[in-house]
């Protein structure tokens, strides 16, 4: 039986930024991933696939072209599920290199096999040359989701798919119902859609992504039914069943929605049923999700930590890198500085959208007196030289102090662009920073000044926080108008 430092289980982003930040502290590290290559689910059906796919339908369809040389252009007539995979391996291939290069280079081992708890001290792994035993005073329990697969769901592999099996298509639809409106429904409603296949989306909820600022999301929706996407909200499936070459859908007010294929996308629970958990004495909810201490990560026995997705909200890529450091650290005692209170969230839709900080609904529950300024992409150089038609950004100022409480983006590039935003928001920055900086021209980055000075233009004059002369103070009234047309 082999004895390590830390066993970590999972080699998905929260894994493997444990593994290596334990190897840097001069630690024995063994990483134990089921899959055949290292990744997790990020790397081979979550983050990285779903991207890549998005990446692949925009060049391929011509998308961003679109605004000028309208709805018709493609830049490859006819799309194939081939065209598809084919990118799709090589992002793959060249990620999974990169990261057994980077557990190589930090003398980090790893095995393929599916890891169970004898007891609080002990896995055993089945790996393809029979069972395998390991021993460690530490560990990282990091084994992401799968999709939600309930009962009364048909799925089949063909027709009737989750968010790991459409990655494997064989053709395109002509038409796509997506059961489930949250983040993975969207991005792959969004990204289906713009290979021009007519999709409708269904969910039980009153509105889309409620974590998300309204306005935005306004806007998403008036973007997704301009160009013919149906949305069926407040709407609760009873049967999905496969005739013939089509699917049908009833749904519990008696409306039918016929599909030739189905995507359920409502969820995703925690890999956790094969670990046998009890025999380390812990435990899972019913969606398979490990409780664990906000700011240490550990798990109702010190020894072990869970980080990423499996612990629920909110099951970022990036915030779980950061989790599994953290826990690293604190298996080991070592120093770990709590990230900042603040995180920039990406949906990859088309059009993306990008967040952080307060929502105007979250600074309105808070009494804060605040002010919002709007700056959208057409207005900008930029945008008008990229052809794009719509996509915004809005930005919360707190009126007494003029600090930074929110950015919120939805349009090209947004998911870049937050992070300027992120570095203001998270310093304490003010709304003068944004007028009194330059920023590149022509860039979408200078929608930041636009909506700044939007904003100012409604702020109070009574205490401002810096003292500007009148002269200055009429010259950029003068250039927030001509930016706001």
């Amino acid at each position: 039986m082999q004895a390590f430092d830390l066993i970590v289980i999972g080699s998905g982003p929260a894994g493997r930024r444990a593994a290596v930040q334990a190897a840097k502290l001069k630690k024995s590290v063994l990483v134990i991933e089921k899959g055949r290559r290292v990744g997790g689910v990020c790397v081979h059906t979550g983050t990285i696939p779903s991207k890549t796919l998005r990446e692949t339908v925009l060049n391929l369809s011509g998308w961003r072209e679109r605004g000028f040389y309208g709805r018709a252009h493609r830049n490859k007539q006819t799309i194939t599920a081939d065209d598809l995979r084919r990118r799709l391996a090589m992002t793959l291939d060249h990620e999974v290199e990169v990261l057994e290069h980077q557990f190589a280079r930090n003398g980090v081992s790893w095995v393929h096999g599916a890891a169970r708890f004898i007891d609080p001290l002990h896995v055993e792994v089945a790996t393809d040359t029979g069972l395998q035993r390991f021993t460690a005073p530490r560990f990282i329990i990091a084994v992401g989701t799968e999709p939600h697969r309930p009962a009364h769901i048909p799925f089949d592999g063909e027709a009737i798919l989750d968010p790991d099996e459409i990655l494997e298509l064989k053709r395109l639809p002509r038409s796509l119902a997506i059961i489930g409106g949250g983040v993975i429904g969207m991005e792959y409603a969004t990204i289906f859609s713009a290979l021009d296949v007519k999709v409708t989306v269904i969910d039980p909820a009153e509105r889309l992504l409620p974590f998300i600022d309204r306005e935005l999301v306004d806007e998403f929706i008036h973007d997704l039914r301009d160009r013919g996407m149906s949305l069926r909200l407040e709407s609760k499936v009873k049967r999905v069943t496969r005739q013939g070459d089509a699917c049908l859908i009833e749904l519990e007010d008696m409306r039918e929605i016929w599909s030739e294929m189905v995507l359920f996308a409502a969820g995703r629970r925690g890999a956790t049923d094969s670990l046998e958990l009890e025999n380390a004495g812990l435990s899972a909810d019913e969606r398979g999700k490990i409780t664990v201490d906000g700011n240490t990560f550990r798990t109702k026995q010190p020894h072990i930590h869970a980080v990423g997705d499996v612990i629920g909200f909110p099951s970022l890529a990036s915030t779980s890198m950061e989790q599994g450091r953290i826990a690293a650290c604190h298996a080991f005692d070592a120093p770990a500085q709590a990230p900042p209170e603040f995180f920039p969230y990406g949906i990859y839709s088309v059009p993306e959208m990008s967040i952080i900080g307060m929502t105007e609904e979250q600074v309105r529950q808070k009494a804060i007196p605040y002010e919002c300024g709007i700056a959208r992409f057409r207005e900008t150089a930029r945008g008008q030289i990229m052809g794009l038609n719509s996509g915004f950004m809005k930005m919360i100022f707190a009126q007494e102090t003029r600090r930074l409480l929110g950015v919120h983006i939805v349009g090209e590039g947004a998911t870049e662009l937050i992070h300027i935003g992120q570095a203001v928001l998270n310093l304490g920055g003010t709304l003068d920073y944004f007028v009194e900086n330059t920023f590149n021209y022509p860039t979408l980055a200078e929608a930041y000044k636009i909506a700044a000075l939007d904003a100012w233009n409604r702020m109070p004059r009574r205490q401002p926080s810096v003292a500007v002369h009148d002269d200055a103070m009429a010259a950029l009234e003068r250039f927030a108008k001509a930016a706001r047309g």
